[in-house]
């Protein structure tokens, strides 16, 4: 079965948000500078946002770690 995925972009903000599921939840930082990770109260990441998204070349993907829960 199919999981849905929620996808928000703002062109002014240059911000791209990705949420696998709702749930309460805080940004936590990641190494990346450019990346946050939304996580919840157990550490499970609930998806994550990327700032400043058109400095990354076409063809040359970002590459960040999200931590999981333990």
């Amino acid at each position: 079965m199919a999981e849905k995925v929620k996808v928000w972009f703002d062109p002014e903000a240059d911000y791209l948000e990705v949420q696998f599921r709702e749930a309460p939840g805080f940004m936590r930082a990641t190494a990346h500078d450019a990346v946050m990770e939304r996580v919840d109260e157990q550490g499970h990441v609930l998806g994550f946002s990327v700032l400043g998204v058109s400095r990354f070349r076409k063809g040359h993907p970002l590459e960040a770690e999200l931590m999981t829960g333990t």
